[in-house]
């Protein structure tokens, strides 16, 4: 009698053990597919961040530089022989900054930082004018996009970044500057 108990007792512990097994290797596939979703997440975010700081600096070097030209209507960031190309297309959702003023000669510039195609457009508007001082209040604007805008079909709607908008203020005054 004391045989067939021990052998039940024993083939109950085997199938304990193979179901603490089928358990635990469930949890770690769960636990490998969840640090994966977080690397590719992590990855992707990283890429976003770089490209919003790179979009951010390139505004902010284009605003500096279209400051101290007194905010000239004949600005053209190609003149730094930085890479700025003009280019004549008009993606879309860049009206919604019609706003702020009229873009620049009406033309838009393309530059690839970092293995990221920037779509610049120069905005400026007279917002106010003194007539005892002769100057003029203009707002100068830089927008800059990327990703879906640049026509690139395989970026998904998660994947797009908002354009960076940099804006300010100068004095024109009646020397033209």
């Amino acid at each position: 009698m004391k045989a067939t108990i021990s052998s039940k007792k024993r083939n109950f512990r085997t199938a304990f053990t193979f179901i603490e097994a089928m358990v635990t290797t469930a949890i770690l596939c769960i636990i490998a597919i969840g640090s994966l979703n977080f690397q590719y997440f992590a990855a992707r975010d990283s890429k976003m961040s770089r490209a919003q700081i790179t979009a951010t600096r390139t505004a902010q070097l284009l605003l500096e530089d279209w400051m101290s030209t007194g905010g000239s209507e004949d600005y053209n960031p190609a003149d730094l022989d930085l890479g700025f190309e003009p280019i004549e297309a008009s993606p879309p959702d860049l009206d919604q900054y019609g706003g702020l003023g009229i873009r620049l000669r009406d033309t838009l510039f393309t530059i690839t930082i970092d293995e990221f195609s920037l779509l610049v457009a120069l905005i400026s508007k007279d917002v106010a004018y003194d007539d005892v001082a002769e100057v003029t209040l203009r707002q100068l604007c830089v927008v800059i996009s990327f990703g879906m805008v640049l026509g690139e079909e395989n970026v998904q709607s998660s994947d797009y970044i908002k354009p960076v908008v940099l804006t300010t203020y100068v004095r024109v005054d009646a020397g033209g500057g």
